[in-house]
């Protein structure tokens, strides 16, 4: 069953971006991306556990600010050379309001 999360108005999203939320002991990261899609996954790397949340985003990636992992926001695979996984959550837009499945 589905559990809607209110989260932020879109426009709180910083373009290139990206906030903290918490929820109970779950870190998610909200991140935006210069198209303004909207993207919401763990705030882990799965490599040593960096904040993505304090990367680099760039078209739908971020990368982790400890050793350069760079992460799909939309699947939370590593690309490249390394491997790994995030959790990625499945979020919606309406009326300006950004909502995540918990």
């Amino acid at each position: 069953m589905a559990k809607w999360i209110k989260i932020t108005e879109c426009e709180n999203i910083p373009s290139m971006g990206s906030r903290v939320v918490q929820y109970g002991d779950i870190e998610i990261a909200i991140f935006k991306t210069r198209d303004d899609s909207i993207f919401a996954i763990n705030n882990e790397c799965p490599h040593k556990q960096g904040k993505l949340s304090e990367g680099l985003v760039h078209e739908s990636v971020v990368t982790c600010p400890m050793h350069n992992w760079d992460i799909d926001l939309a699947s939370g695979e590593v690309l490249g050379n390394d491997s790994g996984c995030t959790n990625v959550y499945e979020s919606k837009i309406e009326a300006g309001i950004f909502y995540i499945n918990i």
